[in-house]
């Protein structure tokens, strides 16, 4: 049976929107932002910090599993993170090869790493070797740095090293975020590696989701930018059921956004939970009309009792017109 997956986008999907996304039906597993693995083996605080999902056995409220993704280029000291994970409680291990970010790519972390199929099976393999064999170690990794000259034999050394899953973004990482999605080139790898692959890029409605599928042979996606856009992305995929309005959907988000936003209040300083509502709504707005409006209004507010009284407006409003 097909499975769908939320992506680890940085500094976007923290665990609050984990939490919201996945009281939605249709997702079956996350996977945590990157915890940056540079120098040291990191204090327990920074697993908890950012995988509060280690108090609850490793799942979120709804029980979807969220594994813990570590980034970084040091075999031995990833090695020792991915322990410590393990012994917190976390359900899975992943390992970043995707991050295209330059100030990540500069300190040899994420994408760039993809220059090198040697260090990447190191990496894996020594993740594998030091974590329990009952915790599944996976990986998510882009076509390639500069170019997909090496895709294949970077999917092979992930492979060769034990991983036990692999995610793959249809695109380079100087591709970015452009489209289209090289879903043709994640059949190829599928047809060199025995392991189970994942295809991720690209998906924002069922249409895409389906030739994704097609076109990569992998029954397994993962969404990321089009589950933030539109969080009943994973839903509608999963029933099938398009009967519902667009209308019908923004009345269900609003309470979601003022979910979001009273916890994100109690986690941040004040200055900054402005911005992490606003960067929301900012992709909301790629689907929903009625974020735009709602951006434009939040827009120079930055008093988030003020922002919260617009977000009760606005469902008061809702309710109004559907009695």
């Amino acid at each position: 049976m097909a499975k769908l997956y939320l992506a680890p986008m940085e500094g976007v999907l923290d665990y609050t929107l984990r939490e919201i996304l996945t009281s939605l039906v249709g997702i079956d597993q996350c996977v945590t932002e990157f915890i940056r693995v540079s120098d040291r083996l990191l204090p327990r605080s920074v697993f908890y910090r950012l995988a509060p999902e280690l108090y609850q056995g490793g799942v979120t409220r709804s029980g979807v599993p969220v594994y813990l993704q570590l980034l970084g280029s040091d075999p031995a000291l990833l090695a020792e993170n991915a322990a410590r994970a393990a012994e917190l409680g976390a359900p899975g291990i992943d390992l970043n090869f995707g991050c295209p970010a330059k100030t990540v790519n500069k300190s040899r972390g994420g994408a760039v790493l993809l220059k090198e199929p040697d260090l990447l099976h190191d990496i894996v393999y020594a993740v594998r070797k030091a974590v329990p064999a009952h915790i599944p170690v996976t990986a998510k990794m882009r076509l390639g740095f500069l170019d997909k000259s090496l895709a294949i034999e970077n999917a092979q050394a992930i492979e060769s090293a034990g991983a036990g899953c692999l995610t793959v973004h249809a695109r380079t990482k100087l591709e970015g975020y452009k489209p289209p999605a090289h879903w043709e080139w994640i059949a190829k790898i599928r047809e060199a590696v025995d392991l189970q692959v994942i295809a991720n890029g690209e998906v924002w409605n069922r249409d895409d989701y389906l030739r994704c599928q097609t076109v990569s042979g992998c029954q397994d996606v993962m969404l990321g930018r089009g589950m933030l856009s539109n969080p009943f992305l994973a839903e509608s995929l999963v029933t099938g059921d398009e009967s519902i309005t667009q209308a019908q959907r923004w009345q269900r988000l609003l309470p979601m956004l003022e979910k979001y936003l009273t916890q994100v209040t109690e986690d941040l300083s004040e200055r900054h939970v402005h911005g992490r509502l606003k960067q929301w709504l900012n992709m909301l707005r790629w689907h929903f009309p009625q974020a735009e409006l709602l951006f434009a209004e939040i827009r120079s507010e930055r008093d988030p009792a003020v922002i919260l009284a617009k977000l009760k407006q606005q469902q008061v409003i809702r309710q109004a017109l559907n009695e």
